[in-house]
């Protein structure tokens, strides 16, 4: 029995004219997420499976039973097995999903609670197997554009440790056995103070980067801060085009699946909002949802939140004049998918040179000082 504490059970139990004996908490649900065991692939499959189930008239709960037997993955397997227990006990599919919000998120059980109500939870499950395999390519190509950089740049700061730790500290013996630093060029003497300043203060400068690390990350949890990055990430040039056309590909992909397959307009846009990831395209549907439930259409508020590049709003609004908004939100989704491949790869052509250019530059100007005294001492024994 499911209550709020051990005695509104022994209440209700009471009033059912039942004497308890022993009144004992259950254990804790299992509650896992992607990362800890439950992966989008798992997902994908287990829907893709259970739809054909449901269309060759398995039932239900037997359904739930082979996928449970039969998944790769153990911690899947515990969770399809709670649903299955909680659909015998008479809760619908969906409310069995909700007992996972963190393996079925909001959009995936407000899916299967609309294809319980209409009939048709093989098609549904079929939509939503193709909306989260076309969610993993979206994030994947996320993943790519911010990755990359990212990478690099850890790549140098690695380089440039190893050189400052390593390295010019065995030229420095050398070059002091030669003469002394006085007889050093400039650029030299200013290499070898930096690394002795690295290695002197390694703990203390390993510290602060820690701090600075752990600040930058606590900041950005803060919705005034988060705001800022967000509205940056979409207008910051060459990453920013990407960032926005990524947003403007899964607002469209989320709402045509949800609106396609029934799901009211107003409680898809609150969904769409939840799951944009970026609060500045948040707060623009939460402001055309406002809009739309005074009576208005929904392309003149996305117009005037100037999130939505224009072409997408005019789409939008010829899908809503000839009634074919699910329809139309689909192509544009998969136009923009197109779109963001093209330019995750033209992003990362671009920065690939560019960032080369910066570690071969870093690493240039180390060897450079590290080899004037080594010219320096030849051209004085060549006189």
């Amino acid at each position: 029995m499911e209550a709020d504490s051990p005695e509104v059970v022994e209440s209700r139990l009471r009033g059912q004219q039942l004497q308890p004996i022993k009144v004992k908490k259950k254990p804790r649900e299992i509650k896992l997420d992607f990362g800890s065991g439950v992966r989008d692939k798992d997902l994908v499959i287990f829907t893709r499976q259970f739809a054909t189930m449901i269309d060759a008239g398995v039932p239900l709960v037997q359904g739930l039973e082979i996928l449970s037997a039969q998944g790769e993955n153990p911690k899947f397997n515990a969770i399809l097995r709670d649903i299955k227990g909680h659909v015998e006990q008479g809760g619908t599919f969906s409310e069995a999903l909700k007992r996972h919000p963190a393996v079925f998120d909001t959009l995936f059980v407000n899916l299967i609670a609309a294809g319980e109500v209409g009939g048709i939870l093989d098609t549904i499950l079929n939509r939503l197997a193709e909306y989260i395999e076309k969610r993993n390519k979206l994030k994947g190509q996320v993943k790519s554009a911010l990755a990359y950089p990212v990478g690099i740049l850890i790549v140098a700061l690695i380089v440039i440790a190893v050189m400052l730790g390593f390295v010019i500290p065995s030229f420095k013996g050398m070059f002091s056995d030669m003469g002394g630093e006085d007889s050093m060029p400039a650029l030299t003497r200013m290499v070898i103070t930096m690394s002795e300043t690295f290695i002197d203060n390694f703990l203390i400068i390993a510290i602060v980067a820690g701090a600075i690390g752990a600040g930058i990350s606590y900041t950005l949890k803060v919705p005034k801060t988060r705001r800022i990055w967000h509205r940056a990430l979409l207008v910051v040039p060459v990453i920013g085009p990407v960032m926005r056309k990524i947003a403007v590909s899964r607002f469209t992909r989320t709402l045509g699946t949800l609106l396609s397959s029934g799901v009211p307009i107003l409680e898809a846009m609150g969904i769409v909002a939840k799951a944009s990831g970026n609060m500045v395209v948040e707060e623009a549907i939460d402001a055309t949802s406002d809009r739309i439930r005074e009576g208005r259409t929904m392309a003149e508020p996305l117009m005037e939140t100037g999130v939505f590049p224009p072409m997408v709003v005019q789409m939008i609004g010829v899908g809503e004049q000839t009634g074919a908004l699910d329809s139309m939100l689909n192509k544009i989704a998969d136009f923009y998918e197109e779109e963001v491949d093209v330019a995750v790869d033209s992003l990362t052509s671009l920065l690939e040179p560019l960032m080369m250019v910066f570690i071969g530059g870093i690493v240039g100007v180390i060897l450079i000082a590290m080899y004037l005294p080594i010219f320096s001492i030849a051209g004085n024994i060549g006189h």
